[in-house]
């Protein structure tokens, strides 16, 4: 397993993963390790080896991100027992092209709670995908 390749059933799974009721849950620590979860109902797979989501909140998750840019994100769904455990390093995108490129694509839904657009652009690059306590891709 030398490398992280996101495929569509995780793609579609996140695509629909708010409007289904299965929110994705995001994970962070502070510098000092004070961990911190959040739904996050942006999040979406942005390329085979990447997933990203609009941080309109500007809270913990946002702080943490800054003080130590590693996140865990965990979706599941218990109907059809389909779950991963993502984790990564995160980039922080304030402007640009590609925090514009992420902006238009996240759902409407997440934009309408950020009418201002003073949202940040999160780009994680996966490093490790587990799924039922097993990791199934993992970046060497």
């Amino acid at each position: 397993m030398a490398e992280v390749l996101l495929g569509d059933d995780i793609r579609e799974a996140f695509a629909g993963a708010l409007m289904g009721r299965k929110p994705v849950l995001v994970a962070t620590a502070s510098a000092s390790g004070e961990p911190d979860i959040a739904f996050k109902g942006s999040v979406m797979v942005w390329d085979a080896d990447h997933v990203a989501f609009w941080e309109r909140a500007h809270g913990q998750t946002l702080r943490n991100l800054r003080e130590n840019g590693r996140a865990c994100l965990l979706y599941q769904d218990f109907e059809t027992r389909t779950g991963w455990k993502l984790s990564g390093t995160v980039e922080l995108l304030e402007d640009g092209e590609l925090r514009q490129r992420i902006m238009d694509k996240t759902i409407q839904l997440e934009l309408d709670r950020d009418p201002e657009r003073k949202g940040v652009a999160v780009l994680i690059r996966v490093d490790r995908v587990m799924s039922r306590g097993e990791v199934i891709m993992q970046r060497e």
